[in-house]
């Protein structure tokens, strides 16, 4: 697949995993939206990735659908077509269920769940006219339950499980959908500060790589769902 000028949309792409896969994507000749809630950080993002012919920084909050359809439609509006779609915005919060709070509850399920569904639904009719790629940032947390991570897995288990159902809905069109589930990624995440410390880690252009290996895949290829980790989390 020739990837030149085919336009991606990245939400969550001011930094970390969105951010990462956006480098990559530009360097494949690409062209790539990214988008967050604070226009003046999406701009810096997008200054540092490449000039106005390759990135367009968009303000959108994943939570509001008249959001992601106007980011949509800005999109259209600057390249006339949208190829590609990675649904990455995405918070977590962690404590025990009994201390959870309601607004912490209702935020992970609003941005992460609630999320990937209003940017598919903006974009999907886009996607049709393209036979393009929808894709999720979901987590191993999607497949791992683990104690203070009830609010995270709930997201995460349905951000899987509504891929995969999009999946089998959209492949009559073209549409290929997948969703990634990382592991430790080398991240802002859950108030960390990347460094050294985090070499063993997944680094974000890691996915980057991964993101590119599904857009040229046959195809007649589809890897739905795809679960990577760390190689040696021991050496932590």
């Amino acid at each position: 697949m020739d990837l030149t000028n085919k336009v991606a949309y990245i939400t969550g792409g001011s930094k970390g995993i969105g951010f990462g896969v956006a480098k990559k994507l530009i360097g494949a000749g690409m062209r790539v939206a990214i988008s967050g809630r604070t226009l003046k950080t999406v701009q810096q993002a997008a200054e540092y990735l490449g000039d106005d012919d390759a990135v367009l920084a968009l303000e959108s909050d994943v939570t509001q659908l008249g959001d992601e359809q106007k980011a949509v439609q800005a999109i259209l509006d600057k390249w006339g077509q949208l190829d590609v779609v990675l649904a990455n915005a995405g918070v977590g919060y962690f404590a025990p269920i009994d201390e959870m709070g309601d607004d912490q509850w209702h935020e992970m399920i609003d941005t992460n769940l609630n999320g990937v569904f209003h940017t598919l639904k903006a974009s999907v009719a886009a996607l049709k006219k393209s036979k393009g790629y929808y894709m999720t940032l979901a987590s191993l947390a999607g497949t791992n339950f683990f104690a203070t991570g009830a609010g995270y897995n709930a997201t995460k288990f349905g951000v899987v499980g509504f891929t995969q159902a999009a999946m089998l809905d959209l492949r009559k069109y073209d549409i290929k959908v997948s969703t990634i589930m990382p592991g430790s990624v080398a991240t802002h995440f859950n108030h960390n500060e990347p460094g050294e410390k985090d070499a063993w880690k997944i680094q974000p252009e890691d996915i980057g790589d991964l993101v590119l290996d599904l857009l040229k895949m046959h195809p007649r290829t589809l890897p739905s769902k795809i679960e990577v980790r760390p190689t040696r989390p021991d050496l932590k």
